[in-house]
């Protein structure tokens, strides 16, 4: 269904659940860093480290992908 066949109540509600997958990603995205550091900081840099960080990235990227729409 494409965008301007919506109701308004299913627009708002299009527009919450947008909002809550941006607050979980950012903050998914927060632990994911803290992870990271707290890796690099523990046991120097190696899978660990990088692993969290590429996770990161494609929720970031995902998260640019929902602004679009």
């Amino acid at each position: 269904m494409e965008q301007n066949q919506l109701t308004d109540a299913e627009k708002l509600k299009e527009q919450k659940k947008i909002k809550n997958n941006k607050m979980v990603n950012g903050f998914l995205i927060g632990v994911f860093v803290g992870i990271a550091v707290y890796s690099a900081v523990k046991n120097g840099f190696g899978f660990f480290t990088f692993f969290p960080l590429i996770l990161a990235y494609l929720m970031f990227y995902n998260k640019e992908k929902i602004k679009l729409l």
